[in-house]
């Protein structure tokens, strides 16, 4: 099973909510990177990340090693509302994609995917103001 988990809003480090610690806890940070696609808005407290294709769109976030991943994924799933015990439709998806580090070189990484619709005017314009401005 992939060890990486990329994230781009409520879990990323310095976010105080307990799955944020969580991963903080039972992850190993690897630094910033960025993956394909384009974060929205879609809630009042979080955004949610939607691949693409264009090579120009690409979502700021963190990649983390987690020391156990089918653990940490089950909970985290839950988390994300796409665990067993989750209404369908799911509101996000886990999966696999590729990112780029910062520091150079890509990694696969699993990702919770948005997969709702999404209203073009909540695009965010990076995803390192992601999760700031939906915080406001």
């Amino acid at each position: 099973m992939c060890p990486h988990l990329f994230v781009y809003g409520t879990l990323r480090r310095g976010f105080e909510n307990p799955f944020a610690r969580t991963l903080a806890d039972q992850a190993e940070f690897i630094g910033p990177a960025t993956a394909g696609g384009r974060i929205y808005a879609v809630a009042p407290h979080y955004p949610g990340l939607v691949l693409s294709e264009d090579p120009n769109d690409r979502a700021a976030g963190e990649v983390f090693r987690m020391h156990d991943p089918a653990a940490l994924l089950r909970l985290l799933d839950d988390y994300e509302g796409c665990g067993p015990l989750s209404a369908k439709p799911y509101e996000f998806e886990r999966a696999l994609t590729v990112a780029v580090l910062d520091a150079g070189g890509k990694i696969e990484v699993w990702a919770y995917l948005y997969r709702r619709p999404v209203d073009a005017d909540t695009l965010l314009i990076s995803g390192a103001t992601a999760a700031a401005r939906v915080s406001e």
